[in-house]
């Protein structure tokens, strides 16, 4: 008997998870499909803003790869190099031993990292958006700063620590401002701060409107929400330098603030590069069919891949939660075809369905099939499309919300806070750890 093709998926984003779910159908009992990630379980990505600002339980956006995925074995590791040329993708386990995977058929999809500009101190001072132990720092953050505000002795301390900015207005700098103002509000509410100090939420981009890569219709819409709401937007200014204390903006003012929220953007993951293949903008270039070109045994999609848009011909699909997730399941597709497990191969093509962008309470902005909507209901088109996309734990989540919509939040520390910085290029996928020369001092950034 001849021995089972090993198909090996790196990564459980999107397009990962997808390619996994997949395979499980089409390959079960005919390949080995072995799925490396460095952590236990897919996440619902777009949902991370509610976990931060506490309406959602953490758990309910984490989808764990045993149990979901019949028929692929789940393997915990870092990719730190992928050989394309002798079929073997190495890694480093948690325990930080280095490993290898054999493949006949490999499916790259390794997604993107946080995107870190030339700004003096952002690095060390500012903090990213990419996971679920940010999303909880920053929600013991925030909730840290408003119990030292509330007994400050200082009223100029107690407005910086109040003061909260979030750099970059696309899809999750917008929404962590417009929930995370609404938690704020209800802190300061049930804290009585001190000298009628009032939360203060400003949400920054060099481009001319927020969601700039979006329908300005939507643009407009989140931008009404965010200024009702209370949120400075400024838009053509940027951050020029980070410091302990505040941010220097580009147009010369100093923001007194413990907080700065990083979601400038993200770019591919730099393990593309390394593969030696033609790149775009730092994308694993692929034909239509997803695959490699001269690695017929290799296929890629997702935030790290470079896809042709056969839609607007001479264009690549954009870095996407949609495209990633439809990406994934052509990408399973063609390697179950290409293996002779059924099917045909088929390029990828896909059709616009519009966006949505969760504002918070019963405001949304959204456009399905290029329908603009506002008010409750975008909001309902919104979660209802987010009950769809999840892929496990429905029920868990609209419970959530309607608990939320009852009961008020519980504003409470999860001990998660230790020290006064965690440095963005370090703060993800795992918490880091507090620096041993600083445990005392107070809180700055988040991440």
């Amino acid at each position: 008997m001849s021995r089972r093709p090993r198909i090996v998926i790196v990564g459980a984003g999107f397009a990962g998870y997808r390619a996994a779910r997949t395979l499980s159908r089409l390959a079960r009992d005919r390949a080995d499909v072995t799925l490396l990630n460095p952590t236990d379980h897919f996440l619902y990505l777009p949902l991370l803003p509610q976990v931060a600002a506490g309406i959602l339980d953490p758990r309910r956006i984490a989808v764990p790869l045993s149990g979901a995925l019949e028929g692929v074995r789940a393997v915990l590791g870092e990719a730190d190099q992928v050989d394309l040329d002798g079929q073997r993708v190495h890694y480093t386990d948690p325990e930080g031993a280095g490993r290898g995977l054999g493949y006949e058929r490999l499916v790259l999809c390794v997604g993107s990292v946080n995107r870190l500009l030339p700004v003096p101190g952002v690095a060390e001072h500012a903090h990213g958006f990419r996971g679920l132990p940010e999303a909880l720092y920053l929600r013991d953050h925030v909730i840290r700063q408003i119990e030292l505000a509330a007994v400050a002795e200082d009223p100029g301390t107690a407005a910086a620590r109040c003061t909260f900015v979030v750099v970059g207005a696309g899809y999750t700098g917008t929404e962590v401002a417009a929930q995370m103002r609404m938690l704020t509000v209800e802190l300061a509410r049930r804290n009585r701060l001190a000298y009628g100090v009032r939360p203060r939420w400003l949400l920054l981009d060099v481009a001319p409107r927020v969601l700039p890569g979006m329908d300005e219709r939507l643009s407009r819409t989140a931008d009404r929400v965010l200024r009702r709401r209370g949120v400075e937007v400024r838009t053509g200014t940027s951050v020029r330098e980070a410091t302990r204390d505040g941010v220097l903006l580009s147009d010369g003012e100093f923001i007194a603030s413990r907080t700065l929220v990083w979601c400038v953007g993200v770019r591919p993951d730099p393990l593309v590069e390394d593969t030696g293949r033609p790149l775009e903008k730092g994308r694993l270039i692929v034909d239509p069919y997803l695959r490699v070109p001269g690695c017929p045994d290799a296929f890629a999609c997702g935030d790290a891949a470079a896809v042709p848009d056969l839609v607007n011909p001479g264009a690549f699909t954009p870095m996407t939660a949609q495209h990633a997730w439809r990406q994934g399941r052509v990408a399973g597709e063609n390697v179950a075809a290409s293996l002779g497990l059924g099917g045909t191969m088929r390029r990828y093509r896909h059709r616009d369905l519009g966006f949505v962008v969760d504002l918070g309470g019963v405001q949304a902005a959204a456009d399905p099939l290029g329908v603009p909507l506002s008010g409750p209901p975008a909001q309902l088109v919104t979660r209802g499309y987010h009950l769809a996309a999840m892929p496990a734990g429905r029920v868990r989540v609209a419970a959530d919300w309607l608990l939320n919509a009852v009961l008020p939040r519980q504003g409470v520390q999860l001990g998660l806070v230790r020290s006064w910085s965690v440095p963005l290029d370090t703060a993800s996928p795992e918490l880091p750890k507090a620096p041993e020369s600083v445990t005392d001092a107070p809180p700055e950034g988040a991440s």
